[in-house]
């Protein structure tokens, strides 16, 4: 107890808007679950299609950087709490209408992964700027840290909870699983809202009334979208592959949730000993044995393609995730400040800007799945797709050290606060 407590008062310790920010992601991490595995086994369940799941994500995926754009323009003169909160509220309405639809069809899917896309951009674009208004460089290490310590025990809880809950009230009657679907939006809605509520209580202040569309950017920058396109060709099948596994190789949400939760809770702790304790020139170390978690994870499924291959896949997924996300986005946000200072413009046009090169990673991901799906098999592209991108994702650790050598490079040429200095190594 005097361990919590005194781990406490160093939250405690810490900016008011920092800690909101962390509380209102808390709260609406609980929903993220929900949205990122369970959507993905309803439309498996639905179409017995890993080609329509595909295709759902990639409607959500398009619907992100058009919202991005839109964010920019919103935010001359709409509050970004305000924003903040209808995306939030919209996650719950692209569910509502998923759940709506008595079949599943192309069109329907599209419709209501646009919506979630939506939902998804409005979200993220000012999450993006909030963490990087409200943090500083000496503590993102812990900012990540604890957001993905959150997220990580969300991660034991919500999806055995919800898994075992399909199961029980489904009882394998299709109509009942349809229900318990259903329960878990309104649940899902009501987290949305009080997350919304909570947001409103910190002094978030608007980006810059100023221009946030540009064509041309600093070197750093480009190389910085390079590693933002390779993480986009993991991301849509981080997001999808899980379920479509699971659902094909064990065939139940409930064991869905079991395995997810597996290695979570040394996951969780070991996330907050690292962004108590790591500094910044420990992120390289944590980005290289993440990518190479994610890539023996990938490997294990390519090898062996059954239940054991689906177990060590997600574990290994579960472990290194976390640790490249601390790593790539506390380096995205020092390359944010540095670059902005030296180009003298808004830093949500680098948010907005990075968008599109996600998207682009993503597009080429989905687009590699649905080519080897449709040419040779589902099973092929679910056991190959997913190794080939996890290896080609290992350069990213190149391309990291070349950036912040140019950040350090930068930093000691201009003189830069002590800040980015040390953060540069």
């Amino acid at each position: 107890m005097r361990r919590f407590l005194h781990e406490y008062r160093h939250f405690l310790s810490y900016p008011r808007d920092l800690r909101m920010l962390l509380v209102t992601n808390l709260v609406y991490g609980l929903v993220m679950p929900v949205i990122e595995m369970f959507i993905g086994a309803y439309v498996m369940r639905k179409s017995d299609d890993v080609k329509m799941v595909v295709t759902y994500q990639l409607a959500v995926y398009t619907g992100i950087p058009l919202t991005f754009l839109v964010n920019g323009w919103l935010l001359q003169s709409v509050s970004i709490k305000r924003l903040y909160s209808v995306g939030m509220l919209l996650s719950g309405v692209s569910m509502v209408v998923m759940m709506s639809l008595t079949e599943l069809s192309l069109l329907g899917l599209g419709v209501a992964g646009l919506l979630m896309g939506l939902s998804f951009g409005l979200y993220w674009s000012n999450r993006d700027f909030l963490a990087l208004s409200s943090t500083d460089d000496l503590n993102r290490n812990y900012y990540y840290g604890l957001e993905n310590f959150f997220a990580t025990n969300i991660g034991i809880g919500v999806p055995f909870a919800i898994g075992a809950f399909i199961s029980a009230y489904g009882g394998g009657n299709t109509l009942r699983v349809g229900q318990a679907y259903q329960i878990i939006t309104g649940v899902v809605f009501v987290l949305t809202c009080l997350a919304s509520v909570i947001v409103h209580q910190g002094d978030f202040k608007n980006p810059p009334r100023s221009r946030f569309l540009y064509f041309r950017y600093h070197w750093l920058w480009n190389r910085m979208q390079l590693m933002a396109i390779l993480k986009g060709l993991a991301q849509g099948y981080i997001v999808t592959a899980p379920a479509m596994l699971v659902m094909r190789h064990v065939g139940q949400e409930g064991s869905l949730g079991t395995i997810l939760s597996v290695g979570s809770v040394f996951s969780a702790t070991l996330l907050y000993v690292l962004g108590r304790t790591t500094q910044p020139k420990h992120r390289i170390c944590l980005f290289a044995v993440g990518l190479s978690l994610f890539a023996l994870g990938a490997l294990a499924n390519a090898v062996l393609f059954n239940k054991l291959g689906v177990l060590l896949f997600m574990v290994l997924l579960v472990l290194g995730r976390p640790l490249a996300d601390i790593a790539y986005f506390t380096i995205q946000l020092l390359v944010i400040d540095t670059v902005s200072n030296l180009e003298r413009r808004n830093q949500y046009a680098y948010i907005f800007n990075q968008e599109f090169g996600f998207y682009l990673g993503r597009f080429l991901g989905c687009g590699l799945f649905l080519l080897l799906a449709y040419q040779v098999s589902n099973e092929f592209a679910l056991r190959y797709a997913l190794l080939v991108v996890a290896a080609v994702q290992l350069l990213s650790v190149v391309v990291a050290r070349t950036i912040l050598k140019g950040c350090g490079e930068q930093a000691a040429a201009v003189g830069p606060k002590p800040a980015v200095a040390l953060a540069a190594g």
